[in-house]
């Protein structure tokens, strides 16, 4: 685990929409877990930890800034370790198998 994710985790036990904002900006994310954690401290802080593993796990898999934030706890590979060409369009929830 890095550094920085150590932070994270600190900043998170805290204040779960901190550490939120910290790693997606002002997103979709950042409101659901606002109201997670209105609605109890406990799920506030289960989704600020998945979002925090997510990460992690795209550093581990792309290298330090070898990622961007797509948005829902995924990550898409930048530079090299993108896949080449374009990826078929997906309609809604709709993906290629």
């Amino acid at each position: 685990m890095s550094g920085s994710a150590i932070v994270l985790v600190i900043v998170a036990i805290i204040f779960p929409p901190a550490a939120v904002a910290f790693l997606s900006g002002c997103s979709c994310d950042l409101i659901v877990n606002i109201l997670l954690t209105i609605f109890g401290y406990i799920p506030g802080l289960i989704h600020a930890f998945w979002l925090i593993y997510t990460r992690s796990k795209a550093e581990e898999r792309y290298g330090p800034g070898g990622y961007r934030y797509v948005g829902s706890g995924k990550y898409q590979a930048i530079g090299p370790a993108a896949p080449q060409g374009n990826p078929p369009p997906t309609y809604g929830a709709t993906a290629p198998a």
